[in-house]
Parts: structure tokens; C-alpha cells; sequence
């Protein structure tokens, strides 16, 4: 569902793959389809262009469908992006956390800034300012879901003794996410991987980790 834009597919693969819906007839093929639609009518038209009847037209589905599932359209634009992000967005495990984390930060930059899911994020917590329910929502949906996933390098790696245990790793996810979503959300500067790199690079530095991954144990003594 969310595609890339020309300058972040030449960059690396896609963040998140178009969905297609076939797991469960045409029932599931529909809802894949509105998901779709939505997303490609926020892109194109921006939040306010975004319609229930746009919506249903471009999915070639009845509106009655549309409403089968979802009550508004940031209901429709939420589950597209949430289903992109689940796909999109759980960290690798190459046994090393700084190539995990350089990895998974990259990967966010060009998910957040590079594809369709990515305005559609903006678009929400645009909405989500003037919607205290809607804010809720989003931040139980995905903000709390991706939280989970994006520790989950920094917990392997505690698992691995790559990581102290009493490590604050919720304070330190703040540190190497927080700038990422400040660039995006509100000083629209750049988020190329020399950036989150260097996030990578500050938290090795402060955590005394060492590229090599070397347990914890081993580097007591530094």
C-alpha cells in the first residue's frame, strides 16, 4: 500500500509493500482495496480531499462497503497506516545491535519521509491535534505498537549482554527515535541515513558499546 518515492527507492527497497488482499476472498480484497484508495487519495489531494465517496470510488466498491468496516475516513486512513507500519517496521536481528540499530533507523527515515504511509502519518497527527479522541486512538494504535517494536533491538541486546541490564532503554529510545520524528514533524530537515547514523554513533559512544558487539561483561573494565 505505501510506495516509495522515486528518491527513496533509489536509496534501498521500498519501506512497505503495496497490500493484496486475497487471504480471504473478495470480502478481504475490497477492504485491501478502500485501504489502497485511501491512501492514494491522501497523496493526491491531501487530508481535506480525502472523501468517503472518493474513497469508495476509487476502490470501485459501494459506500455501503466502505461503511461496513470504518465510520470516518481518518478510521480508514489509521488502519492503512497501521497495517503498512506492522509490515513495515519490526527492527532486523543480525546478532549485532549497532548493525540492528543502524539498520531499523534507516528504515523508519525512509518509511516516515519516503512513501505514501509516510504522509498519511503526517496527515494524522495533523488531525489528531484538533481531535482528542482521534490522538487517543493513534497513539494506542501506533505509537505504543511501534514504541514495542523499536525496543525490541535494544532488549535482544540486553538478552545478549551486549547491553547492561539496569540500562534506562526507554530513555535511550528516545534519543536515537525522538530526532527522527522531530526532522519529520517539525523542521522538515533532512533524515538521511548520515543523520540517523549518527544517532547510532552517539548512542554506542554513551552506552560504551563497541560495533563489535562485545558482551557486556568484556568491557566491564572500560
Amino acid at each position: 500500500m505505501a510506495r516509495g518515492s522515486t528518491a527513496a527507492a533509489a536509496a534501498g527497497p521500498e519501506p512497505a509493500a503495496r497490500h493484496h488482499g486475497n487471504r480471504h476472498g473478495r470480502s478481504e480484497q475490497a477492504r485491501q482495496a478502500v485501504l489502497e484508495a485511501a491512501d492514494d487519495l491522501l497523496v493526491e489531494k491531501g487530508f481535506a480531499g480525502v472523501t468517503i465517496e472518493g474513497i469508495a470510488a476509487r476502490a470501485g466498491v459501494a459506500k455501503q462497503t466502505v461503511y461496513r468496516w470504518w465510520k470516518t475516513k481518518t478510521d480508514i486512513l489509521l488502519d492503512a497506516f497501521l497495517q503498512d507500519a506492522a509490515e513495515a517496521l519490526t527492527p532486523p536481528d543480525h546478532g549485532n545491535l549497532a548493525a540492528d540499530l543502524r539498520a531499523h533507523l534507516h528504515h523508519l527515515a525512509l518509511f516516515l519521509t519516503g512513501s505514501d504511509a509516510g504522509a498519511v502519518f503526517t496527515a494524522l497527527i495533523g488531525h489528531a491535534q484538533h481531535d482528542p479522541a482521534f490522538a487517543a486512538a493513534l497513539r494506542s494504535g501506533y505509537l505504543d505498537e511501534q514504541r514495542r517494536r523499536d525496543l525490541l533491538p535494544l532488549e535482544r541486546a540486553v538478552e545478549r549482554r551486549q547491553l547492561a541490564a539496569g540500562l534506562d532503554l526507554a530513555a535511550e529510545l528516545d534519543q536515537l527515535v525522538g530526532p527522527i520524528y522531530h526532522r519529520v514533524l517539525v523542521t522538515a530537515e533532512p533524515v538521511d541515513q548520515a543523520f540517523t547514523d549518527r544517532l547510532v554513533e552517539a548512542f554506542l559512544h554513551r552506552t560504551h558499546v563497541a560495533d563489535g558487539a562485545a558482551a557486556v561483561g568484556e568491557m566491564g573494565n572500560r
